[in-house]
């Protein structure tokens, strides 16, 4: 049976989950793949990270996006995750994977292993299809390195390097209030952790040092915000499953 056509007004759903920080996904898209996209509200600019599928326009249909000067952070370069990076006009990334995001083909970013019904429960409006799906990149791309600093005035976020799940993915820390926005390294729930390019060594060294964190509150790239003891207690639990 064919799956159903959304309307493009209500393909995106925002929830504020307090502290100026809100989540924006994709409600038709299944829990597994929907990627969380976390929009930070700064004094003199905001943060998005994360861009989700992109088969629906994102500014045009979470105004939100459009309103303020804003930086565009992709949190690592699978399909699901840069979706929409090409409807800004700068786009950060690790420059382990900037090479991807130029130049983002279906195979390197897995839309070629993931993108079917599977995913959803009910289909982007009309012309989407899956062979025709093709990821534009942005017009600019600048790279971000380890410890760097995102400043939006009256927050600062941390850029942390998480290889393991992919080369350059990386995670973002507020020290002052204790917000991990971790990307696909960690979330709360199945991880990936064998794709082309992951890393079971990198992975392990980059949960140890997430672990280290004094985190309040963790904002994952799939499935719901958790504690920060939660994130201390998943990490134990994989490094000893992998005997890490």
């Amino acid at each position: 049976m064919s799956l159903l056509r959304i309307d493009a007004e209500r393909w995106y759903r925002t929830t504020s989950l307090g502290d100026d920080i809100t989540l924006i996904d994709e409600p038709w898209i299944r829990p597994f793949y929907r990627c969380n996209m976390w929009h930070v509200r700064g004094r003199e600019r905001d943060l998005l990270v994360d861009f989700g599928l992109g088969a629906v326009p994102l500014r045009r249909h979470v105004p939100r996006l459009a309103e303020r000067d804003l930086i565009a952070v992709a949190s690592h370069t699978h399909f699901d995750h840069i979706g929409a990076a090409c409807e800004f006009d700068t786009c950060h990334v690790h420059a382990e994977e900037a090479d991807i995001l130029a130049s983002p083909d279906r195979e390197r970013t897995l839309a070629a292993a993931f993108l079917d019904d599977d995913m959803f429960e009910a289909l982007p409006p009309t012309p989407f299809e899956y062979h025709t799906y093709r990821l534009t990149p942005p017009c600019q791309i600048v790279t971000l390195e380890d410890g760097e600093l995102i400043d939006l005035g009256d927050r600062r976020f941390e850029v942390i390097h998480t290889p393991g799940h992919s080369p350059g993915g990386i995670a973002l820390w507020e020290a002052t209030t204790g917000t991990l926005i971790s990307g696909d390294v960690i979330y709360d729930g199945p991880l990936i952790e064998d794709t082309w390019h992951s890393n079971l060594t990198d992975y392990a060294a980059s949960l140890r040092r997430l672990r280290h964190l004094p985190a309040r509150v963790v904002h994952g790239g799939h499935f719901p915000s958790f504690s920060g003891a939660h994130l201390h207690s998943m990490i134990d639990d994989w490094l000893r499953t992998h005997d890490a």
